[in-house]
């Protein structure tokens, strides 16, 4: 089965509410109240997204995305989380989440972050306006097969990391905005925080970075413009 909604929540109120209103917006909804049920459900059904709460019973809800992710790269995985620390945070977006909303969220933005999510597809893709083979510098991208190689090595990017990048790349040199790159890259009906962002280029830059390693040679960087956005830089 392919398609349909997965809520991982162990609060009956939470998950009964949150169930309730994504089936009445016309979502197949399953619903696991721990990590080995959300698990066993991922290993036979493919997800479209999944609302996976980070405070769970038998397992911390980091390993269960990193565990999901490893089993459906293509699924989209939005964390929930009551958690304070800006670094659960970070850690759960590192492990392979996609976006994060804070407890307690408002169910009409959780409902936008969903359609959000779910609207992107391969007909919006930011490689798509790059030719099918791009240089710069030490990077080569290779739109046809959504691969970066920094020399001959592979760069390890999971999917929106590699949109994040083909974004810079298609306006390598130029100012990109932290709004330009949540609409191109999100949805260009995003609200709400672009921690998410930050994080994704932070990935970025380590993954271009280790590759560089072990190719031997120096990738493009990323420059922060402070207050703006981001720019890959150019290189000879």
């Amino acid at each position: 089965m392919q398609g349909g909604l997965l809520v991982v929540e162990d609060d009956q109120v939470i998950g009964d509410t949150l169930v309730r209103s994504l089936t009445a917006h016309g979502h197949r909804v399953d619903w696991a109240v721990t990590a080995a049920e959300a698990l066993d459900a991922v290993r036979t059904t493919e997800y479209a997204l999944i609302l996976l709460d980070l405070g769970l019973p038998d397992l911390d809800g980091v390993e269960v995305a990193r565990r999901v992710r490893a089993l459906r790269p293509a699924c989209v995985i939005v964390m929930l989380t009551a958690r304070q620390d800006e670094i659960d945070v970070v850690l759960g977006l590192e492990a392979g989440a996609d976006d994060y909303l804070p407890k307690p969220f408002r169910l009409a933005e959780l409902l936008a972050r969903v359609r959000a999510h779910l609207r992107r597809g391969p007909a919006t893709r930011p490689d798509e306006r790059l030719p099918d083979r791009v240089q710069v510098g030490a990077l080569t991208v290779d739109t046809a097969a959504r691969r970066c190689l920094v020399g001959l090595t592979e760069v390890l990017l999971r999917a929106r990391e590699y949109d994040v990048l083909a974004r810079l790349v298609f306006s390598v040199g130029e100012a990109v905005s932290r709004e330009t790159l949540m609409n191109d890259v999100w949805d260009e009906n995003w609200f709400g925080s672009t921690k998410t962002l930050d994080v994704h280029i932070a990935a970025v830059r380590r993954r271009l970075a280790d590759a560089g390693v072990r190719a031997g040679v120096s990738p493009p960087t990323i420059s922060t413009l402070r207050g703006h956005g981001y720019r890959l830089e150019k290189t000879e």
